[in-house]
C-alpha cells in the first residue's frame, strides 16, 4: 500500500470519527431535551387541590378551590400563590412543596403558626389526603388527584 492510499485510509476513518462523536452529542443532547420537557411538563400539571373548609372574617367562601403547585405558597402578600386576606396570616405564611413524590407543608416562621389536623407544626411535615391545614383564620383540605 503506498503513501497516498495509507493517507486515505486515514482520512475516511477520521471523518468517521468525528460523524461517531456528532451522533453520540446529539442523542445525549436529545435525551437531555426529553427529560428536561417531561420535568416541565410535570411541573405546570395539576396534582391536587386546596379547598376552603372555614375562612372566618375574611373575603374566601367555603368550597373555593385552590389547584396545587410543586411550590405552592401561602399567606397574606399578593406574591404567594394562594392569598389569603386574613389579618391572622403572615405575609409569607407557610409552603406545601412537592418533594420526592411526596407534598410537604413547612410553616415560614409565621407570627401565629400554621396548624395540620389541630397540631401546630414546628418543622416540615408530610401531607397524606384530607389533612386540614389551618393558616389563621383559614382552614384549607387538602385533596390529591
Amino acid at each position: 500500500m503506498n503513501l497516498e492510499g495509507l493517507l486515505l485510509a486515514l482520512r475516511i476513518l477520521a471523518g468517521l470519527l468525528l460523524l461517531a462523536f456528532i451522533s453520540v452529542l446529539f442523542v445525549m443532547m436529545w435525551r437531555d431535551y426529553q427529560a428536561v420537557s417531561r420535568e416541565v411538563a410535570s411541573r405546570t400539571q395539576k396534582r391536587g387541590r386546596l379547598v376552603v373548609l372555614r375562612a372566618d372574617g375574611t373575603p374566601l367562601k367555603p368550597g373555593t378551590s385552590f389547584p396545587l403547585l410543586p411550590l405552592t405558597s401561602m399567606g397574606r402578600a399578593p406574591t404567594n400563590t394562594i392569598v389569603l386576606n386574613d389579618t391572622f396570616a403572615s405575609g409569607e405564611h407557610a409552603l406545601v412543596t412537592l418533594r420526592g413524590g411526596q407534598w410537604w407543608l413547612e410553616d415560614r416562621h409565621s407570627s401565629n403558626g400554621t396548624v395540620l389536623n389541630g397540631y401546630r407544626i414546628q418543622e416540615p411535615v408530610v401531607l397524606s389526603a384530607g389533612d386540614v391545614i389551618s393558616v389563621g383564620q383559614v382552614d384549607l383540605k387538602l385533596e390529591l388527584d
